[in-house]
C-alpha cells in the first residue's frame, strides 16, 4: 500500500519539490523548493503540504500519526544536514515555523521564529556562538513569538516589560539591551505565561514544533485570515502548507541584518532594486515597523542621512542584487525577497511575486514587454482587471494643496506606500474605524498596524502609520487592497488616552478632526481635502491634461489597446444621460446596453406631468399628460444618440411600478394636490391604490403597457422622432428598444404589436422608413426557460442579471443586506450574487436561455445589462456562454474590456 507523501523536503542534500507544485507545497514552499533548486543559498528545510490543513480540521484540529511520523523522520534528516539536533544543549538546532497559502496572504497568518530554544538550550547556543546577548534576545523573541501565537498570552504582556525598562534605563532601542538584562526579562516573560495559563512555559522543543505547526494551521481559520480570504476570493478549502526551516540569523551582531526587497518599485514600478533593511535583527522586526529600517541601495539613501546596505556591506549587497535579478528572470515578475545576512553570508528566505498597485503593475508589465521577459498577452493576463479602478479613483488638486501647506496644514510627510488621496475623520482603532465609517470616510491612524487592524484597514478610505517603511504591514495590505497609505510618519503623535493626533503645534481629535493623506507623495495634511479627477480622468472625461503630459494614460491606453486587440466580447455601458454616455464612450464603451427611461421622468416639471398622468381617470387624461413628457423625453434621447453617434443604444421601456413615482407622506401629497389643481382626498386614494404588498413583482414593466398601451407608445415615437431629428444633423442614431419583464411571449407578442403601429404612424407623419430592433429582456426565471419562443418575436435578449437574480433566488436587492453578509460569513454562498453571478444557479438560467434563444435564431444577439457586467469573473463567465457584449457603468467600462480580453486569452 502507498502512503500518501504529506511532507516535503528543500535544500541540503534532498530537493523534493519546485515551483509547479504551488497547490500542494504552497507559494513559499514551492518557491523555496524552487530556489533550492536554482543552488540559490536558502536554509533547508521542509514543507507540511496544503492537504493537511484540511485533514487538520476535519480530524477535529488534529493531527494524524501517518502526518506526525513523516514530520519526524523530516527532523531527523534536517538535523544531519545541519549537524545540529533539536533540543541538544551544547549545539541546538533551531527552526522557523511559518505558514504558505497557495496565494501570498501577506500577514494574515501565523509565524514562529527561534523554535526549539528552552532554559538549557539558550544556555548552549550562547556558548556556540560565543554571542550570550545574541541567544538571550533570540530567546526572549520566542517566548514572546510562541507566547502569542501558540499560547494566546498576548505580546503586549510582553511588550510593555521592555518599555518599562528601556524608560528605567535610558536605554532607546532593543539593541542597547545587555544579555543579562534580557535573562532577566526571559525569568519575567515566563512567568508572566505561568500566572496567565497556570502552567510553564514549554521546554520541550518536540512539544514546541507541534504546537506551532497546528498554531499556523490554526491561523488559516482567524477572523483576518477569513476577511483577507473573501476580500480576495480565495476559496475557504484550499488551507495553507507549514514550512519549517532552518533558522539563520541577522540578530548576532554588527555584521548581521535581515530585509526584505522588491526587483522594482511597488508603489510606482520604476525599474529599479528597492528594499528596506535592519542591522542586527530578525524579519519581524522589519515588518512590523517596530525599529524604522533603512534603505537598501544608494539611490534610495540619497539625501535621507541613512546608510544603505550597499554601503554597509558592498560585497553582500551585490550578491543579493544578483541573486534577485536571477529570480526575477527565472519567475519573469517583479519579486518581493525577504532575506538574512547572519555574519555577511547571504541567505535567501522567500521570493513571492510582489503586490503591487494598480500603476506599478500596469507599469511593470509594460516594461517587461518592452525587455523582452513576457509578450503582450502575458500582461494582459497579469493585470488584476479591478485594479484599472485605482487608476480612476481620485487625486488631490496640487493647487489646494498648496494653499493648505501655505496655511500651515502640512503636518507631516512619511513613505508613499499606497498611492491614491484619502479624506476623513480620524480613526485610532480598527473598531473605531468600523463604527465610524457606517456614517462617513475615515482615515485609520495607528502607530503601526497589525493582521488584527484588518477589517478597519477594509472600512477606511486611507491608512496612515507613524512606523514602518514600505516593506510594512500597513505598505503591503494597503497596496493589495489598493487604499492610499502613508507609513512611518515619525513625527506623529498619537495619544489613545487623549485620542488625539499631535504634530508641533497642531493638534486633531479622533472621531471629529479630518485629516488628509496623499498616498503618491507621502504628504498629511490637516483638514479636509477635496479629491479631484485621477489622470486618466483628465485625459479622457474631464478634456484637462493631454494625452503625452500624462504617463499614467499613456500606460492605461496602451494596455486598453492590447486587451481591444485580443478581445471578442464588445462592452457596452449603462447610462440615462448624454454626460454618462459621453464619459463611457471616453473610456472605450461601444454602445449603451442599458439606458433606463423612467429616470428621465424625475427631473422638474416631469414628474407633474407624470403624476397628472398616474392621476388621470381615462385614456384620453392619461394621453394629454403624456403629451407634456413627449418633448422633454425626445429632446433627451437627441442628446443621447448624439453623444454616442454611430454606436447602438438600448432602450428599456418604463420598468418601475408607478408608485414609485409618488409622494408618500401627507406633506408631499398635500404639493401634489395644489401643483395639479386636485384634492388631497384624491390624491390619497389614488396613491392608496397603487399600493402594493410586493410591488416587485407588481404592476411594472411590460405589465404597464399592457395595462396602459398609450404610455409606451408615447416612449416609442420620443425615440423614433429623436431618431429622425438627430439624422437630419448627420448623427447616426441606432437606437434598439427593450421590452422588460416579459415572462410569457404573448405580452412581448401585444407590446411589440403596440410599438410597431406606433412606428408605422410616425412613418407616415414623416414620410420616413425608419425601423429598430425590438428586443426584451431576460429577467424573469420562465422567461429564460421558455427563451426559444420568446425568440421568435424578440429581435435580441438583454439578460437582466439583477432581477434574475432577485427572483431566481427569491432575495429581495432592497432588503437582502441585513442577512447576505451573513449567508457570505457561515459560506453558505461564497460571494453575495448581486455583486458576482452565481454561475451555478441564476447563469444556467443565462446559458439555458442563450442556447435556447439561439436555437430558434442563430444570429440572436445576446448581452448582459445588469451589474454583473463590470464584474471580471463573471464577465469571463458571459464569454464561455457566447454572449455578444456585456454592460456595465461607465467607470467600470476598462474593467470589463480587461476582463473580456483575459476571458479570450484564457480560452486560447
Amino acid at each position: 500500500m502507498t502512503m500518501t507523501k504529506y511532507v516535503y523536503s528543500f535544500g541540503g542534500n534532498r530537493n523534493e519539490g519546485s515551483a509547479s507544485m504551488r497547490n500542494t507545497l504552497g507559494g513559499k514552499g514551492c518557491n523555496l523548493a524552487e530556489m533550492a533548486g536554482l543552488n540559490i543559498p536558502v536554509p533547508p528545510g521542509f514543507t507540511v503540504i496544503t492537504d493537511v490543513c484540511t485533514l487538520y480540521y476535519q480530524e477535529g484540529k488534529k493531527l494524524s500519526s501517518e502526518v506526525v511520523a513523516q514530520v519526524k523522520e523530516a527532523l531527523i534528516w534536517l538535523e544531519g544536514v545541519r549537524g545540529k539536533k533539536l533540543g541538544d544543549a551544547a549545539n541546538p538546532l533551531l527552526v522557523s515555523v511559518r505558514s504558505g497559502a497557495r496565494v501570498s496572504m501577506p500577514g494574515m497568518m501565523d509565524t514562529v521564529l527561534n523554535l526549539g530554544l528552552n532554559d538549557q538550550t539558550v544556555e548552549g547556543l550562547a556558548k556556540a556562538s560565543n554571542n550570550p546577548r545574541f541567544a538571550w534576545d533570540s530567546y526572549r523573541r520566542f517566548i514572546m513569538m510562541y507566547s502569542d501565537v501558540v499560547l494566546d498570552v498576548h505580546k503586549d504582556n510582553f511588550e510593555h516589560r521592555i518599555e518599562a525598562l528601556k524608560a528605567k534605563t535610558g536605554k532607546q532601542s532593543d539593541t542597547e539591551i545587555t544579555a543579562d538584562e534580557w535573562k532577566v526579562l526571559c525569568g519575567e516573560f515566563k512567568a508572566i505565561v505561568r500566572e496567565k495559563l497556570g502552567h510553564d512555559f514549554p521546554q520541550d522543543p518536540m512539544e514546541q514544533l507541534f504546537g506551532g505547526i497546528a498554531a499556523v494551521f490554526n491561523s488559516w481559520e482567524t477572523e483576518r485570515a477569513i476577511i483577507y480570504r473573501r476580500m480576495n476570493r480565495i476559496p475557504d478549502d484550499w488551507g495553507t502548507a507549514v514550512n519549517v526551516q532552518s533558522m539563520v540569523f541577522g540578530n548576532m551582531g554588527d555584521d548581521c541584518g535581515t530585509g526584505v526587497a522588491f526587483t522594482r518599485d511597488p508603489g510606482t514600478g520604476e525599474p529599479y532594486f528597492y528594499g528596506e533593511y535592519l542591522i542586527n535583527a530578525q524579519g519581524e522586526d522589519v515588518v512590523a515597523g517596530i525599529r524604522t529600517p533603512q534603505p537598501i541601495t544608494n539611490f534610495q539613501a540619497n539625501g535621507t542621512g541613512l546608510q544603505s546596505l550597499e554601503d554597509a556591506m558592498p560585497e553582500t549587497f551585490k550578491e543579493l542584487l544578483e541573486t534577485a535579478t536571477r529570480l526575477e528572470q527565472h519567475f519573469k515578475d517583479m519579486q518581493d525577497i525577504e532575506f538574512t545576512i547572519e555574519q555577511r553570508k547571504l541567505y535567501m528566505l522567500q521570493t513571492r511575486n510582489g503586490k503591487r498597485t494598480a500603476m506599478a503593475g500596469i507599469r511593470v508589465a509594460l516594461d517587461m514587454v518592452k525587455e523582452g521577459m513576457i509578450d503582450e498577452a502575458t500582461a494582459l493576463q497579469r493585470i488584476n482587471a479591478d485594479d484599472l479602478v485605482q487608476l480612476l479613483a481620485p487625486i488631490f488638486d496640487p493647487k489646494e494643496k498648496k494653499a493648505f501647506e501655505k496655511a500651515g496644514k502640512l503636518m507631516t510627510k512619511g513613505l508613499n506606500a499606497g498611492p491614491g488621496a484619502a479624506t476623513g475623520r480620524i480613526a485610532l482603532s480598527a473598531e473605531e474605524a468600523q463604527e465610524m465609517a457606517q456614517s462617513g470616510p475615515v482615515v485609520l491612524v495607528r502607530l503601526e498596524t497589525s493582521p488584527e487592524d484588518l477589517a478597519g484597514m477594509v472600512a477606511a478610505e486611507g491608512i496612515l502609520t507613524a512606523r514602518g517603511g514600505m516593506t510594512s504591514h500597513a505598505a503591503v495590505v494597503a497596496r493589495g487592497m489598493g487604499k492610499p497609505c502613508v507609513c512611518g510618519a515619525s513625527t506623529l503623535e498619537i495619544d489613545l488616552a487623549k485620542a488625539t493626533v499631535t504634530v508641533g503645534e497642531v493638534c486633531l481629535k479622533a472621531g471629529e478632526d479630518f485629516i488628509s493623506i496623499d498616498g503618491s507623495t507621502g504628504e498629511v495634511f490637516a483638514g479636509q481635502l477635496s479629491a479631484h479627477p485621477a489622470e486618466v480622468n483628465q485625459v479622457l472625461v474631464n478634456k484637462i491634461m493631454k494625452a503625452e503630459e500624462s504617463e499614467t494614460y499613456q500606460r492605461f491606453a496602451t494596455i486598453m489597446s492590447w486587451a481591444n486587440k485580443v478581445r471578442s466580447m464588445k462592452v457596452r455601458t449603462n447610462a440615462d444621460s448624454p454626460h454618462d454616455a459621453d464619459v463611457a464612450r471616453a473610456f472605450g464603451a461601444e454602445g449603451i446596453g442599458l439606458c433606463r427611461t423612467e429616470h428621465m421622468f424625475f427631473e422638474g416639471d416631469r414628474i407633474l406631468a407624470f403624476r397628472e398622468m398616474i392621476l388621470s381617470k381615462d385614456a384620453a387624461g392619461r394621453k394629454t399628460a403624456l403629451a407634456k413628457i413627449l418633448p422633454m423625453q425626445r429632446s433627451d434621447f437627441e442628446g443621447i444618440f448624439e453623444a454616442m453617434n454611430g454606436l447602438p443604444v438600448n432602450i428599456r421601456l418604463i420598468d418601475p411600478p408607478l408608485h414609485e413615482f409618488v409622494p408618500h407622506d401627507e406633506k408631499g401629497q398635500e404639493e401634489m394636490a395644489k401643483v395639479l389643481g386636485v384634492s388631497l382626498e384624491e390624491v390619497k386614494h389614488r396613491v392608496e391604490k397603487l399600493h402594493e404588498f410586493n410591488p416587485m413583482m407588481g404592476h411594472r414593466g411590460c405589465r404597464l403597457g399592457i395595462t396602459y398601451p398609450e404610455i409606451i407608445r408615447m416612449q416609442m415615437r420620443a425615440i423614433c422622432e429623436a431618431a429622425i431629428n438627430v439624422a437630419k444633423k448627420g448623427i447616426v442614431a441606432l437606437p434598439e428598444v427593450m421590452v422588460p419583464l416579459i415572462g410569457h411571449v404573448k405580452e412581448l407578442t401585444y407590446t411589440k404589436g403596440e410599438m410597431l403601429d406606433e412606428l408605422a404612424l410616425i412613418n407616415k407623419e414623416n414620410g420616413t422608413d425608419f425601423s429598430c430592433p425590438i428586443g426584451t429582456m431576460i429577467e424573469i426565471p420562465r422567461a429564460a426557460l421558455t427563451a426559444d419562443q420568446i425568440a421568435l418575436e424578440a429581435d435580441y435578449f438583454s439578460f437582466g442579471t439583477n432581477d434574475l437574480t432577485q427572483m431566481g433566488f427569491g432575495f429581495s436587492r432592497d432588503d437582502s443586506g441585513s442577512f447576505l453578509p451573513e449567508y457570505v460569513s457561515k459560506k453558505i454562498l461564497e460571494d453575495d450574487p448581486f455583486q458576482s453571478l452565481d454561475q451555478q444557479g441564476i447563469g444556467e438560467l443565462v446559458r439555458i436561455a442563450a442556447e435556447k434563444g439561439r436555437a430558434t435564431k442563430p444570429e440572436l444577439k445576446l448581452g448582459v445589462c445588469g451589474e454583473h457586467g463590470g464584474d471580471p469573473r463573471s464577465v469571463k463567465f458571459f464569454h464561455k456562454v457566447g454572449l455578444s457584449y456585456v454592460s456595465c457603468s461607465p467607470y467600470r467600462v476598462p474593467v470589463a474590456i480587461l476582463a473580456a480580453a483575459q476571458a479570450t486569452l484564457e480560452d486560447k
